[in-house]
């Protein structure tokens, strides 16, 4: 019991710090290219995931080790993060939502294909109707579509669910830090030749808030984040754990009416009341 409710508040304070990912990297593509973006971002997270690494003298992980954290960095490294800053120039941060609202199914699934979880008929009931919850709100509130930016996303949850189950199942073994810090250590040497060959070609037409969020997908969504969400998903079940993912629009919208005065709408709270429910019963049923 301990280690389940010790997961599940280690991966909501996970999600709580992913839900300013999208809205920070529509922000970084105004000024930034897709490439540099992903790069860049990888290549501050893996300088403090290096120094983090050297200054608690962590063990390197072993040879049956490196292909899985080769899935984790292609999945969470560079798939999510350059396939959403791709979509994210064809469509906004809340049409997004209609894909992030799939990825706990996305995490499920690969739940049972790498990480060997079985849940119950009924979890996938309720991940489903919890999914299908979440889609229907962005779809009423999340703007116009397009087809490229919709197959970027969906590509992007695929990877994404599978780096997570890949990273989860990993953590067990390495431990939640060490994983994506690894992963990202591994995938220095290739984000350090993008980076410098996409640099902009002119840095004073960056404004502060692309540099801004630049920094927050760097530092927080890149590796603090990772940080508690692998430690939740090892501790309290991938399957079970990755269902609070199906929070995360709504804690943005929420973070945009207390610090940008943005107005919250009835409605989000009964369909978060809705959200919260379906995640109860699946965290049952996983």
């Amino acid at each position: 019991m301990k280690t389940s409710i010790d997961g599940w508040g280690s991966g909501l304070l996970g999600v709580v710090i992913f839900s300013g990912s999208l809205p920070a990297t529509r922000v970084a593509v105004a000024d930034l290219s897709p490439l540099f973006l992903t790069s860049a971002r990888a290549l501050i997270a893996a300088a403090l995931a290096a120094a983090l690494l050297a200054v608690l003298r962590q063990a390197r992980p072993g040879r049956r080790d490196l292909q899985s954290l080769a899935v984790v960095a292609l999945g969470v490294v560079v798939g999510f993060p350059l396939l959403t800053a791709l979509a994210l120039q064809h469509i906004t941060s809340a049409r997004s939502i209609v894909f992030i609202g799939l990825l706990p199914l996305s995490t499920a699934v690969f739940a049972v294909l790498r990480g060997g979880e079985r849940p119950k008929p009924l979890f996938w009931l309720f991940s489903g109707l919890g999914s299908a919850t979440v889609v229907g709100f962005a779809l009423l509130n999340g703007g116009a579509s397009s087809p490229a930016g919709d197959l970027l996303m969906i590509a992007a949850i695929v990877l994404c669910g599978l780096g997570y189950a890949e990273g989860a199942a990993l953590s067990r073994r390495l431990g939640g830090w060490q994983v994506i810090s690894w992963a990202l250590v591994l995938s220095a040497p290739l984000m350090a030749v993008v980076t410098l060959m996409t640099l902009p070609g002119s840095w004073q037409a960056i404004g502060w808030p692309a540099w801004a969020g630049l920094a927050y997908v760097s530092v927080f969504s890149m590796l603090v984040g990772f940080v508690f969400w692998y430690r939740g998903l090892a501790r309290g079940g991938i399957a079970s754990v990755g269902q609070l993912q199906l929070l995360q629009p709504f804690f943005g919208l929420a973070l945009a009416g207390l610090l940008l005065g943005e107005p919250v709408a009835a409605s989000m709270v009964a369909v978060t009341a809705v959200i919260v429910a379906c995640v109860a019963f699946a965290r049952r049923f996983a």
